[in-house]
Protein backbone atom coordinates (compact mmCIF):
# COMPACT_ATOMS: atom_id res chain seq x y z
CA UNK A 1 0.00 0.00 0.00
CA UNK A 2 1.27 3.30 -0.89
CA UNK A 3 1.87 5.60 2.35
CA UNK A 4 4.01 8.23 1.07
CA UNK A 5 5.17 10.24 -2.55
CA UNK A 6 7.37 12.96 -3.32
CA UNK A 7 6.77 14.50 -6.39
CA UNK A 8 10.03 16.28 -7.63
CA UNK A 9 11.04 17.91 -11.05
CA UNK A 10 13.91 16.11 -13.36
CA UNK A 11 16.10 18.73 -14.90
CA UNK A 12 19.89 17.62 -14.50
CA UNK A 13 20.33 21.44 -13.87
CA UNK A 14 19.11 20.36 -10.17
CA UNK A 15 22.60 18.75 -10.01
CA UNK A 16 24.67 22.17 -8.66
CA UNK A 17 27.80 20.38 -11.21
CA UNK A 18 25.17 20.38 -14.41
CA UNK A 19 23.86 23.51 -13.54
CA UNK A 20 27.66 25.11 -12.60
CA UNK A 21 27.16 28.76 -12.70
CA UNK A 22 23.64 29.29 -12.84
CA UNK A 23 23.93 26.25 -9.55
CA UNK A 24 21.86 29.18 -7.30
CA UNK A 25 18.95 29.96 -9.48
CA UNK A 26 17.50 26.37 -8.65
CA UNK A 27 19.04 26.22 -4.54
CA UNK A 28 15.31 26.77 -3.21
CA UNK A 29 13.52 23.45 -5.58
CA UNK A 30 17.37 21.61 -4.42
CA UNK A 31 16.18 22.48 -0.63
CA UNK A 32 12.45 21.22 -1.28
CA UNK A 33 13.11 18.00 -3.06
CA UNK A 34 15.41 17.46 0.19
CA UNK A 35 12.71 17.85 2.42
CA UNK A 36 10.00 15.64 0.18
CA UNK A 37 12.93 13.11 0.26
CA UNK A 38 12.93 13.36 4.14
CA UNK A 39 9.12 12.42 4.37
CA UNK A 40 9.61 9.49 2.26
CA UNK A 41 12.38 8.63 4.72
CA UNK A 42 10.01 9.54 7.91
CA UNK A 43 7.29 7.24 6.37
CA UNK A 44 9.38 4.11 7.37
CA UNK A 45 8.43 2.13 3.86
CA UNK A 46 9.37 -1.17 3.13
CA UNK A 47 10.43 -0.48 -0.44
CA UNK A 48 11.17 3.39 -2.63
CA UNK A 49 10.12 2.80 -6.08
CA UNK A 50 11.15 6.13 -8.24
CA UNK A 51 9.46 6.68 -11.40
CA UNK A 52 10.58 9.32 -13.95
CA UNK A 53 9.61 9.69 -18.13
CA UNK A 54 12.73 8.20 -20.22
CA UNK A 55 13.46 7.56 -23.87
CA UNK A 56 12.71 4.30 -25.38
CA UNK A 57 15.89 2.86 -24.19
CA UNK A 58 15.51 3.85 -20.94
CA UNK A 59 11.93 2.75 -20.42
CA UNK A 60 11.14 -0.25 -18.10
CA UNK A 61 12.44 -1.30 -14.96
CA UNK A 62 16.07 -0.61 -13.11
CA UNK A 63 17.51 -1.95 -9.98
CA UNK A 64 19.01 -0.60 -6.97
CA UNK A 65 22.71 0.01 -7.73
CA UNK A 66 22.09 0.68 -11.47
CA UNK A 67 24.11 3.18 -12.98
CA UNK A 68 23.56 6.79 -14.13
CA UNK A 69 25.74 9.31 -16.17
CA UNK A 70 26.15 13.02 -16.46
CA UNK A 71 28.64 12.94 -19.13
CA UNK A 72 26.22 14.11 -22.02
CA UNK A 73 25.29 17.34 -20.25
CA UNK A 74 29.40 17.61 -20.24
CA UNK A 75 30.24 16.86 -16.48
CA UNK A 76 31.95 13.77 -15.73
CA UNK A 77 29.61 12.84 -13.00
CA UNK A 78 27.98 9.43 -11.90
CA UNK A 79 25.63 8.35 -9.91
CA UNK A 80 23.48 5.31 -8.60
CA UNK A 81 19.74 4.15 -8.11
CA UNK A 82 20.09 4.10 -3.97
CA UNK A 83 23.12 2.26 -2.54
CA UNK A 84 24.96 -0.85 -4.05
CA UNK A 85 23.07 -3.93 -3.99
CA UNK A 86 24.38 -5.80 -0.60
CA UNK A 87 26.77 -8.62 -1.96
CA UNK A 88 25.30 -11.98 -2.29
CA UNK A 89 22.10 -9.96 -3.77
CA UNK A 90 19.65 -12.27 -5.77
CA UNK A 91 19.98 -12.78 -9.82
CA UNK A 92 17.06 -10.87 -10.08
CA UNK A 93 18.55 -7.58 -8.99
CA UNK A 94 21.62 -7.27 -10.73
CA UNK A 95 20.58 -8.77 -13.99
CA UNK A 96 21.78 -7.12 -16.92
CA UNK A 97 18.11 -6.11 -18.48
CA UNK A 98 18.04 -4.00 -15.15
CA UNK A 99 21.15 -2.53 -15.10
CA UNK A 100 20.89 -0.26 -18.10
CA UNK A 101 22.12 3.19 -17.54
CA UNK A 102 19.86 5.27 -16.08
CA UNK A 103 17.23 7.62 -18.28
CA UNK A 104 17.92 11.64 -17.10
CA UNK A 105 15.42 11.75 -14.73
CA UNK A 106 15.68 8.93 -12.54
CA UNK A 107 19.99 9.44 -12.72
CA UNK A 108 18.59 13.00 -11.42
CA UNK A 109 16.51 10.84 -8.47
CA UNK A 110 19.90 9.19 -7.97
CA UNK A 111 21.54 12.24 -6.56
CA UNK A 112 18.81 13.43 -4.41
CA UNK A 113 18.92 10.40 -2.99
CA UNK A 114 22.87 10.11 -2.78
CA UNK A 115 22.53 13.58 -1.47
CA UNK A 116 19.47 12.65 1.27
CA UNK A 117 21.99 9.27 2.29
CA UNK A 118 19.17 7.32 1.65
CA UNK A 119 19.00 3.80 3.41
CA UNK A 120 15.02 3.59 4.96
CA UNK A 121 14.59 0.63 1.90
CA UNK A 122 15.43 -1.01 -1.05
CA UNK A 123 15.24 1.35 -4.36
CA UNK A 124 13.43 0.49 -7.40
CA UNK A 125 13.31 2.18 -10.65
CA UNK A 126 10.89 2.42 -13.24
CA UNK A 127 11.45 4.80 -16.76
CA UNK A 128 7.92 5.25 -17.68
CA UNK A 129 7.42 6.32 -21.92
CA UNK A 130 5.72 9.67 -22.91
CA UNK A 131 3.01 7.87 -24.70
CA UNK A 132 1.93 5.72 -22.35
CA UNK A 133 -1.88 5.64 -21.93
CA UNK A 134 -3.51 7.19 -18.84
CA UNK A 135 -5.22 3.84 -18.58
CA UNK A 136 -2.12 2.02 -18.64
CA UNK A 137 -0.11 4.52 -16.46
CA UNK A 138 -3.08 3.96 -13.63
CA UNK A 139 -2.74 0.26 -13.74
CA UNK A 140 0.66 0.13 -13.43
CA UNK A 141 0.66 2.65 -10.38
CA UNK A 142 -2.07 0.18 -8.91
CA UNK A 143 0.50 -2.91 -9.49
CA UNK A 144 3.03 -1.10 -7.78
CA UNK A 145 1.14 0.14 -4.44
CA UNK A 146 0.73 -3.75 -3.61
CA UNK A 147 4.14 -4.24 -4.47
CA UNK A 148 4.64 -4.10 -0.05
CA UNK A 149 3.17 -3.41 2.50
CA UNK A 150 4.60 -0.26 3.26
CA UNK A 151 5.48 1.47 -0.82
CA UNK A 152 6.86 5.11 -0.86
CA UNK A 153 7.31 6.38 -4.47
CA UNK A 154 9.34 8.87 -6.06
CA UNK A 155 8.06 10.50 -8.81
CA UNK A 156 10.15 12.85 -11.17
CA UNK A 157 8.77 14.89 -14.17
CA UNK A 158 8.46 18.45 -15.06
CA UNK A 159 5.32 20.41 -16.19
CA UNK A 160 5.27 22.31 -19.83
CA UNK A 161 7.91 23.80 -21.00
CA UNK A 162 6.47 26.36 -23.08
CA UNK A 163 5.98 29.32 -20.60
CA UNK A 164 8.26 31.44 -22.17
CA UNK A 165 8.71 32.65 -25.26
CA UNK A 166 12.79 31.43 -24.56
CA UNK A 167 11.39 28.03 -23.11
CA UNK A 168 12.12 24.74 -24.91
CA UNK A 169 8.70 24.29 -26.66
CA UNK A 170 8.61 28.23 -26.68
CA UNK A 171 5.39 30.07 -25.82
CA UNK A 172 1.97 27.90 -25.49
CA UNK A 173 -0.71 30.00 -24.00
CA UNK A 174 -2.51 26.72 -22.57
CA UNK A 175 0.79 26.15 -20.68
CA UNK A 176 0.07 28.35 -17.80
CA UNK A 177 -3.33 26.89 -16.96
CA UNK A 178 -2.20 23.12 -17.41
CA UNK A 179 0.69 24.01 -15.33
CA UNK A 180 -1.63 25.83 -12.59
CA UNK A 181 -3.98 22.34 -12.61
CA UNK A 182 -1.23 19.86 -12.58
CA UNK A 183 0.15 22.12 -9.34
CA UNK A 184 -3.13 22.09 -7.79
CA UNK A 185 -3.54 18.55 -8.38
CA UNK A 186 -0.18 17.47 -7.03
CA UNK A 187 -0.42 19.76 -4.00
CA UNK A 188 -3.64 18.24 -3.30
CA UNK A 189 -3.43 14.85 -3.29
CA UNK A 190 -6.18 14.70 -5.75
CA UNK A 191 -6.03 11.83 -7.62
CA UNK A 192 -9.12 11.98 -9.93
CA UNK A 193 -7.49 15.05 -11.40
CA UNK A 194 -4.71 13.62 -12.29
CA UNK A 195 -6.38 10.70 -13.77
CA UNK A 196 -7.80 13.41 -15.50
CA UNK A 197 -4.75 15.36 -17.20
CA UNK A 198 -4.89 15.52 -21.00
CA UNK A 199 -2.94 13.20 -22.55
CA UNK A 200 -2.75 14.65 -25.66
CA UNK A 201 -2.19 18.48 -24.51
CA UNK A 202 0.64 17.30 -22.24
CA UNK A 203 2.63 15.75 -25.06
CA UNK A 204 1.86 18.96 -26.92
CA UNK A 205 3.04 21.13 -23.96
CA UNK A 206 5.83 18.80 -23.26
CA UNK A 207 5.11 18.16 -19.90
CA UNK A 208 6.88 15.33 -19.26
CA UNK A 209 5.40 14.43 -15.95
CA UNK A 210 2.22 13.43 -16.82
CA UNK A 211 2.62 9.99 -17.54
CA UNK A 212 4.67 9.84 -13.74
CA UNK A 213 1.89 11.47 -12.08
CA UNK A 214 -0.86 9.22 -13.46
CA UNK A 215 1.43 6.40 -12.57
CA UNK A 216 1.39 7.67 -8.85
CA UNK A 217 -2.34 8.38 -9.06
CA UNK A 218 -2.71 4.66 -9.68
CA UNK A 219 -1.15 3.70 -6.88
CA UNK A 220 -2.85 6.03 -4.38
CA UNK A 221 -6.06 5.17 -5.44
CA UNK A 222 -8.06 4.45 -2.28
CA UNK A 223 -4.42 5.45 -0.17
CA UNK A 224 -6.42 8.32 1.59
CA UNK A 225 -3.43 10.20 1.50
CA UNK A 226 -2.89 14.28 2.05
CA UNK A 227 -0.63 16.10 -0.25
CA UNK A 228 1.31 19.27 0.61
CA UNK A 229 3.04 21.65 -2.23
CA UNK A 230 6.23 23.07 -1.39
CA UNK A 231 7.54 24.52 -4.47
CA UNK A 232 6.39 26.06 -8.01
CA UNK A 233 7.80 27.87 -10.05
CA UNK A 234 9.17 27.97 -14.16
CA UNK A 235 12.48 28.91 -14.38
CA UNK A 236 13.71 28.91 -17.66
CA UNK A 237 9.97 28.29 -19.11
CA UNK A 238 9.78 25.12 -17.67
CA UNK A 239 7.16 24.47 -14.92
CA UNK A 240 8.68 22.57 -11.63
CA UNK A 241 6.65 21.38 -8.77
CA UNK A 242 7.68 19.91 -5.70
CA UNK A 243 4.76 18.04 -3.21
CA UNK A 244 4.72 15.62 -0.56
CA UNK A 245 1.70 13.20 -0.38
CA UNK A 246 1.76 11.41 3.52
Amino acid sequence: MLVAAAVCPSPPLLVPEVAAGAAPELDAARAACSDAVAVLAAARPDLLVVIGPAEQSGRGPHSQGARGSFQGFGVDLDVRLGPAPAPGASASTTSPETQRLLPPSLAVAGWLLAHARWSSAPVEGLGVGEPLAPERCIQVGGEIGKRADRVALLVMGDSSACRTLKAPGYLDERAAGFDAEAGRALGAADVAALKALDEELAYELKAAGRAPWQVLAGAADGAGLSGELLYEDAPYGVGYVVATWS
